[in-house]
């Protein structure tokens, strides 16, 4: 079964070649021409590309979002370090609510609302999650975001955004990630929800590996 990883697992930096799946996301039938946009923060051109795959009912996904996003968002994002990329990777068989969850987000990324919408997820995560049918809280949520009403829910009831939902997760999968979050990161999986200083050394040494070629 799979299971999240506890907060100080942190497994090594292992290269595996199936990860290239996750930059072969498909476009939205001509909604954009970067399929990536919506759910990317950073500039597209930077050094350093980060996909998290993760879950939106998982409590240490919700650590990482909370806890250690903001800073390196604040510290590798907004510098024109990092481009951070979110895919999906709902863990079905032990959060229920997952894909709900997603689909959500995913349809609220389809007006440009994806990031605030992301936030309010993992802020109320436990409110939405121990509902028996959080769909109309879900929906509720997402309309304090911004995104228009009307087309947020006749997106989310024709489920209209599942089959990439399915796309990430399958992509997750055969990149090598078994729990979430489960991050890649330029050739190599990092998972669990690492502490900061994990992460500013793992981006710092990639970044100046990669900026010293180009000098």
């Amino acid at each position: 079964m799979r299971r999240d990883r506890d907060l100080d697992e942190v497994l090594p930096l292992r290269r595996i070649a199936a990860a290239l799946a996750l930059l072969a996301l498909p476009a939205w039938g001509g909604h954009q021409s970067d399929p990536l946009a919506s759910r990317s923060l950073g500039r597209a051109d930077a050094p350093v590309v980060v996909y998290e795959m993760s879950d939106f009912q998982c409590p240490y996904c919700r650590q990482f979002a909370l806890t250690v996003f903001p800073t390196l968002e604040r510290e590798f994002v907004h510098t024109g370090k990092v481009r951070f990329v979110y895919v999906n990777f709902p863990l079905t068989a032990i959060h229920r609510h997952a894909v709900a969850a997603a689909a959500v987000a995913m349809c609220a990324a389809r007006q440009n609302r994806f990031w605030p919408v992301h936030d309010l997820l993992f802020q109320r995560q436990e409110r939405w999650a121990a509902q028996e049918d959080p769909g109309p809280y879900l929906l509720a949520l997402a309309d304090s975001a911004g995104p228009d009403p009307a087309e947020l829910a006749q997106c989310v009831t024709s489920r209209a955004t599942e089959p990439e939902i399915r796309a990430d997760a399958a992509r997750a999968a055969r990149s090598g990630a078994h729990s979430t979050p489960t991050f890649y990161i330029e050739g190599s999986l990092l998972e669990g929800a690492a502490p900061l200083e994990a992460f500013r050394q793992v981006l710092d040494s990639i970044y100046r590996s990669k900026t010293a070629r180009i000098r």
